[in-house]
């Protein structure tokens, strides 16, 4: 179970693993760089970048996952997502939340 939220409702957290995070680095090749180009000059959704994009988070996502599950976590609270140009055309993507072993309430 993953969430923004501070808490799950119906759980309590019984063990608190702090923070873990998923990283992953991604470029944009010679033929996206140019495919993206003449999408700009079109306008509109330029789908190239946003495949990218949803590709690096969802691969950030799950290397998140693995992290936590490495903890013994089965959940994440206050998860959020970071991104930053390390160099030009190269971005980082970082998910990142507070692991914790959660149990039903009741």
């Amino acid at each position: 179970m993953v969430t923004t939220a501070n808490e799950l409702p119906g759980y309590r957290v019984v063990r608190n693993f702090g923070i873990v995070r998923g990283i992953t680095v991604r470029s944009r090749s010679v033929l996206g760089n140019l495919a993206a180009g003449i999408q700009t000059i079109v306008g509109g959704n330029i789908s190239v970048l946003t495949e990218l994009c949803e590709k690096a988070r969802e691969e950030a996502y799950e290397i998140l996952l693995q992290h936590a599950a490495q903890h013994g976590a089965n959940a994440i609270l206050c998860m959020r997502y970071d991104a930053n140009e390390v160099m030009q055309g190269v971005t980082e993507v970082l998910a990142y939340g507070t692991a914790v072993q959660v149990e039903r309430v009741g």
